[in-house]
């Protein structure tokens, strides 16, 4: 079975950070971060038969820091480049494949908010790819985005319609790949961590690695933590509740219920006063619903969900 390329996807604050790090430290497996190839530059250049569209095309990758932190190698790139198809997907795989050549790995992988909503065109693409898709309790994803930006506008409108589009994905792309995509819960990674890894691990044809759960490869943890022991705790579930509004919590309840529910993210009886129930009804809901609506306009252009 050939081994190739692995995604994790899913919103802002899922724990797509900690599957890449896990990932990361599995001795075949090379990750990067937020390229956004898939998701920001698929198709925008043309032909890339066309040397013009393809210098275009390689101009435009090599300003974005994101792909230079792969370090490529322009001229190595279109070189092989010719030797093959003209398509797009063929001179991101390149990018991954030397990225992961100089890290003395076979595998390449990366990490990409809302990949998932490319899923279609990736999966074609790259026929032996595999999808990993991060899920988290929609209140602690908000929370943990209002504590990085403190009470930056339109979070909680913005985080519910993101992560209602990312979840119905999250079951779409399941029941249309379900040998390919793998749902994973950001809670049951942090609280049955080894259990989790092995069922990835399965999931993309590897061997398990102790290695993965310590991350001793991640510089960061390696000093911060005892030698095998992993850094990731269960310690932020359900931490939204010292952290949203009774009212926050209220309009990601009502917004993206029916998706939490699908999930096991059980509702909250908020229990409001008169003067929250007259805010959140008269500002805070229909101020957040044209918020949400706004999101789902710029991001039109992503697939729908059938």
């Amino acid at each position: 079975m050939e081994r190739g390329p692995i995604f994790i996807g899913g919103i802002r604050r899922s724990g797509k950070t900690w599957m890449r790090f896990m990932l990361s430290s599995h001795p075949n497996i090379c990750m990067s971060r937020r390229t956004n190839l898939w998701t920001d530059h698929d198709g925008r250049y043309g032909d890339l038969s066309s040397n013009a569209n393809l210098e275009r095309c390689l101009h435009a990758l090599l300003r974005s820091k994101h792909v230079r932190l792969l370090n490529p190698n322009a001229d190595r790139i279109q070189s092989e480049f010719r030797q093959g198809p003209a398509d797009y997907a063929r001179i991101f795989a390149l990018m991954h494949e030397h990225y992961a050549e100089q890290q003395g790995k076979p595998r390449w992988g990366d990490q990409t908010e809302l990949i998932e909503t490319r899923a279609d065109r990736v999966l074609t693409a790259l026929p032996t790819a595999k999808l990993i898709h991060m899920v988290r309790d929609p209140r602690d994803c908000c929370a943990a985005a209002l504590e990085r930006r403190p009470r930056s506008k339109g979070s909680v409108a913005t985080v519910s319609a993101a992560w209602a589009l990312s979840a119905r994905l999250a079951q779409r792309n399941q029941q249309r790949y379900p040998d390919r995509c793998l749902t994973v819960q950001y809670e049951t990674l942090v609280r049955q961590p080894e259990q989790t890894l092995r069922q990835a691990c399965d999931f993309l044809g590897e061997d398990y690695h102790p290695a993965m759960l310590a991350l001793d490869d991640i510089p960061r943890f390696r000093q911060s933590t005892a030698p095998g022991q992993s850094p990731i705790s269960a310690a932020y579930i359900g931490g939204f509740r010292n952290v949203l509004s009774r009212r926050e919590a209220a309009f990601i309840q009502r917004y993206a219920g029916e998706e939490m529910r699908a999930f096991g993210y059980a509702t909250e009886p908020l229990q409001m006063n008169g003067p929250e129930r007259f805010v959140f009804w008269l500002a805070d809901w229909p101020a957040n619903l044209l918020r949400a609506a706004a999101w789902r306009r710029l991001a039109a252009g992503l697939p729908a969900v059938s």
